[in-house]
């Protein structure tokens, strides 16, 4: 019997303001009030990484740094933020989204996709699908999800930011190229400054203007990827695909100091910080990654990024620090000061923990891992109890100089 085939429709998720919004859900003295989560009023270096919708009445936004957002809304609440506690419902929304589709593709903290072709006869039609999940997100988390309905991936994200916040979009399929036709090229979601640039440099000024050129014309002005790129968007983003993008998605971290740090005392205790926190977010979404990155900015701006792979998956704290260290002993430029230091995993995938438990033998780092798992497990029931690494237990002195820190991603 010949499988029914069904049109595409994906949901694109995207939670309004999430790390604020989390903060304000936990605090109720906060509801209302403008919250900007990022860093403390003196923190020299911080930047915002959340405001809340009260705050962004102010100018305030993310990326712009903490110093401009406090000379624009001085009675805002500033905050450094709790990013295990934002990892934690990230894991209770995406399990929320899993409920309504097999398939769910989370592409950040905060947003994800959601495949509802074929779901029609368990959830209704993709716009009462769209009502059911943001109902159940905003019951059991008190949080609210903007939503876009497309027959692309490409198109649905761009319509979840179309009402903002609490609001949902639906493009119906055939109307893909209008709705990308009447966006200003601001909103066309990878058009970047850069790119904006060169576009009205060339004399092109709208979307209309990008869909009247030739794809041979747009490559050679602007480079294959790019060219492909401009010609696919306008036309309803069919050919734009996030596939890869999700599949080799990332989850990263990285600390701004408030003062450059260059003795390797300070360096390893950061990246020793760094990777805890990275392993929390990884054990709360259940995933392995067998590449890891790292990111150095130094004092004069100028940043570099390395990688190093592996056969096996990092399975703990120590060995991701292990692994950081030796790809940045290998790349630092040796005496100059380091303003912001960062890691991550690429390639993340699910956890095959199962394959590690059922060896006989376990390794040196498996075991690690199921201490941590265990260590995990008890700050996850108590989030009160605190258990850290030795090189962690400085004096509050000591983490006021070197850690306190504007963004953690």
């Amino acid at each position: 019997m010949k499988a029914v085939e069904h049109e595409k429709v994906f949901l694109h998720a995207d939670l309004d303001a999430f790390f604020a919004s989390v903060e304000q859900h936990d605090h109720p003295e906060y509801r209302g009030r403008p919250v900007i989560v990022g860093g403390l009023p003196g923190d020299r270096r911080a930047v915002v990484s959340t405001a809340s919708y009260e705050a962004r009445k102010y100018g305030v936004h993310s990326a712009m740094p903490l110093a401009k957002a406090v000379s624009l809304c001085p009675d805002g609440i500033f905050l450094r933020g709790n990013h295990s506690r934002y990892a934690e419902v990230s894991h209770k929304i995406m399990e929320i989204f899993a409920e309504f589709s097999p398939t769910v593709i989370q592409m950040s903290i905060d947003e994800a996709f959601i495949d509802l072709t074929g779901t029609e006869r368990l959830f209704g039609p993709p716009l009462d699908a769209a009502k059911k999940i943001k109902a159940k997100v905003k019951e059991e988390t008190g949080l609210t999800v903007s939503a876009g309905i497309a027959s692309t991936m490409y198109v649905a994200k761009i319509a979840s930011g179309h009402r903002k916040p609490d609001g949902i979009t639906l493009i119906e399929k055939g109307r893909e190229e209008e709705f990308m036709l009447s966006l200003p090229l601001e909103k066309i979601w990878g058009i970047g400054q850069k790119t904006l640039s060169r576009l009205r440099n060339a004399g092109i000024f709208t979307a209309a203007d990008i869909h009247s050129k030739s794809l041979s014309l747009l490559t050679s002005v602007f480079g294959k990827g790019t060219g492909s790129f401009l010609y696919d968007a306008v036309r309803g983003g069919e050919k734009v695909s996030f596939g890869e993008e999700a599949k080799n998605r990332s989850l990263s971290i990285e600390r701004t100091f408030e003062f450059d740090i260059n003795s390797m005392d300070a360096i390893e205790t950061a990246f020793m910080e760094l990777s805890e926190q990275l392993m929390w977010r990884m054990r709360i979404e259940n995933v392995q990654a067998r590449t890891v990155s790292i990111r150095i900015r130094y004092d004069d701006f100028k940043s570099t990024t390395a990688q190093e792979s592996s056969e096996n998956p990092v399975l703990n704290t120590d060995e991701l620090f292990e692994r950081c260290l030796r790809i940045f002993k290998r790349k630092y430029e040796k005496g100059k000061s380091i303003r912001l230091l960062g890691i991550g995993f690429s390639g993340i995938e699910d956890d095959t923990e199962k394959k590690h438990q059922a060896e006989l033998f376990e390794t040196a780092p498996q075991k690690k891992a199921l201490v941590e798992k265990a260590i995990f497990e008890m700050e996850r029931k108590n989030p009160a109890l605190k258990i850290r690494k030795a090189r962690l237990l400085s004096t509050e002195e000591e983490q006021n100089t070197l850690f306190r820190h504007g963004r953690n991603d």
